[in-house]
C-alpha cells in the first residue's frame, strides 16, 4: 500500500505540471489569437469562372484582375482563372455563388434573368444605342442599384464589364432583312426576352449552353446563333459558320460576381481593394472588346465568313413588339430610365 502511495505522488505532480503547460499555450504561438493565427495560415484564394475562351477579353481581363488583386492586396489575395466552362454554365456558376460553392464568375446578364427580374431592362433588344450610353447606363446610380439587389439573393455585383453587341450568324443563308429569318433554328441563351425577339421574326428559338453550341452548329441541331465578334471569333465559329450579319440587336454587359458568402468573409479593407481592382479591370477589358470590334470583322472575312451589314432602323422596328410583351414585367420607368442616359 505505502509502495502504491509512492508512485501516486509523482503522477500527480506530473498531471498538474501538465495541465499548467496547457494553461500556458500561448507560449508556444507567442500569445496570438485565433484570428490572428488564421491570417497567417496563407492568401485568400478567390476562384473565378467564366464560359468563354482563354484567349477572348473575358479571359484577359481575368488575368489583368488577378494581377491587379495581387498587387493591390500585397500578395493577401489571390485569384485563379478558370475559361471555357472548367466550373459550369453560367447558370450553374450563378447557382454556385448563390449556394457558397463558386467564389467568383463573369457572366452575361441574360442569365441573371432567372434569379432577378430587374435585370430583364437590359436584354431588350436594342435598347442602348451606343456603346457609350451603355456604360453611361450601367456605371450611373441606376446600374448599381441593380447590382445591388443581387445582394439578397447572395451574390454581391463588383462591376460591370462588357460582353458586347451580339450579331447574328447561319450557315443557311445570307441575313440581310429581318424576315430573312424566318424559319431558321437560332441557338439563344435561356431567356425569354432573347427568345421572343427572334419568335416575332418567325425564327425558332432554342436556348443551349454555350459549352454545347459549337457541337450543335457543326451538327446542324440549329442553324445559326447570336453572339458578339470576340466570341464568334474566339470560339471559332468561322469553322462551322458561312454567314455574319451585323445586326447588333442586343447588348451583353458583363458582370463580376462574388458570393456572398465569400465576400462576407474576407476583411474590410480587403474588399475594397478587390472593388478597386474589379474596376480598373473593368476598364482594360472594355478596352480590348472595343478592339476587337474593330479588327474582327475584316479577320472573320479572312476566316471565310461572308460579313452583311443591315439597317439597324428595320431590325429596330421588326423587333419592337417585344417591348409591349414586357413593358409590364419589367415596368415602364425602368425602360425609360435606361433611355434618358443616351
Amino acid at each position: 500500500m505505502r509502495k502504491h502511495k509512492k508512485l501516486i505522488a509523482p503522477l500527480l505532480v506530473l498531471a498538474l505540471l501538465a495541465l499548467a503547460l496547457t494553461g500556458c499555450g500561448g507560449a508556444n504561438t507567442g500569445g496570438k489569437t485565433d484570428a490572428a493565427k488564421s491570417s497567417d495560415s496563407g492568401p485568400i484564394t478567390l476562384k473565378v469562372g467564366h464560359v468563354l475562351a482563354p484567349d477572348h477579353p473575358y479571359n484577359l481581363g481575368l488575368e489583368k484582375f488577378a494581377e491587379l488583386v495581387d498587387q493591390k492586396t500585397q500578395g493577401k489575395v489571390k485569384v485563379e482563372v478558370f475559361h471555357s466552362s472548367q466550373l459550369g454554365n453560367e447558370r450553374e456558376m450563378i447557382e454556385g455563388l448563390q449556394m457558397g460553392t463558386v467564389d467568383m464568375a463573369l457572366v452575361s446578364t441574360a442569365p441573371l434573368m432567372g434569379f432577378t427580374k430587374k435585370f430583364m431592362v437590359f436584354d431588350l433588344p436594342y435598347i442602348f444605342e451606343t456603346r457609350e450610353h451603355a456604360y453611361k447606363t450601367l456605371d450611373s446610380e441606376f446600374g448599381q442599384e441593380l447590382l445591388k439587389s443581387l445582394e439578397e439573393k447572395g451574390i454581391v455585383g463588383l462591376a460591370y464589364w462588357e460582353n458586347g453587341f451580339r450579331h447574328l450568324t447561319n450557315s443557311v443563308r445570307p441575313v440581310v432583312h429581318p424576315s430573312d429569318v424566318k424559319g431558321l433554328k437560332i441557338r439563344t441563351m435561356e431567356n425569354k426576352v432573347h427568345m421572343e425577339s427572334f419568335r416575332v421574326l418567325g425564327a425558332d428559338p432554342t436556348p443551349m449552353a454555350f459549352g454545347e453550341l459549337f457541337t450543335a452548329l457543326q451538327q446542324k441541331t440549329v442553324d445559326g446563333q447570336e453572339n458578339p465578334l470576340a466570341q464568334i471569333e474566339t470560339s471559332k465559329f468561322y469553322e462551322v459558320q458561312k454567314y455574319l450579319s451585323m445586326t447588333g440587336h442586343f447588348y451583353a454587359p458583363a458582370p463580376l460576381l462574388i458570393s456572398k458568402q465569400k465576400w462576407d468573409s474576407i476583411p474590410a479593407d480587403l474588399q475594397d481593394k478587390i472593388r478597386s481592382a474589379a474596376i480598373e479591370a473593368r476598364d482594360y477589358e472594355r478596352g480590348l472588346v472595343q478592339k476587337a470590334d474593330t479588327e474582327l470583322k475584316e479577320k472573320l472575312k479572312s476566316r471565310g465568313m461572308q460579313v452583311i451589314e443591315v439597317d439597324i432602323n428595320e431590325w429596330r422596328e421588326a423587333m419592337s413588339p417585344v417591348y409591349q410583351m414586357f413593358e409590364a414585367e419589367i415596368g415602364k420607368d425602368a425602360i425609360e430610365k435606361v433611355k434618358s442616359y443616351k
